[in-house]
């Protein structure tokens, strides 16, 4: 049941995300980074957890994270950047879903010839995919924005229950 909970937490950052970058929207560090970060930090807790992974284990989640960090960074390739109201906005594009069907799918084969190869599942936590994934697409649309000249967006304030003592 944890399980379950732990999924569609995943998945809730993976569509808010999604969403927010379809409808563009300004481009700042912690926005571009938060979610690869945490999810990134929940497959490896994920992966800590499981004990007995051999060296071979070990080798497949390497192989695997580098293929899901250079899958992100093609789709962070296809990412559209423009100025708006003076500084940088990022917008996903048609062409970022098809690469984002693609690498689904080859990660889709990767994991089930890692499962072939004996692999445990723990060994394979979803959330260490999708968190190297996007941390790949950050880089780039990260870097991108670096090398345009146009500044990042400036962090948001969140109107939260204790944004009155922010003064």
């Amino acid at each position: 049941m944890a399980h379950l909970w732990v999924y569609a937490g995943i998945a809730a950052v993976v569509v808010v995300v999604v969403v927010r970058r379809l409808r563009g929207e300004p481009l700042n560090a912690r926005d571009l980074f938060a979610a690869p970060v945490v999810l990134t930090a929940l497959g490896l807790w994920s992966l800590a957890q499981h004990h007995g992974l051999r060296a071979g284990d070990y080798v497949w989640v390497g192989a695997g994270s580098v293929l899901g960090l250079a899958l992100g960074a093609l789709r962070g390739a296809t990412v559209v950047l423009f100025e708006r109201e003076g500084v940088l906005w990022q917008r996903y594009a048609g062409r970022t879903f098809l690469v984002a069907v693609l690498s689904l799918a080859v990660m889709a084969g990767f994991s089930l010839l890692a499962a072939r190869c004996g692999l445990a599942a723990d060994a394979r936590p979803v959330q260490l995919s999708i968190g190297v994934g996007f941390l790949g697409e950050a880089l780039v649309v990260g870097c991108r924005g670096l090398a345009s000249g146009t500044p990042f967006a400036p962090e948001r304030r969140e109107a939260g229950p204790l944004s009155r003592f922010d003064r």
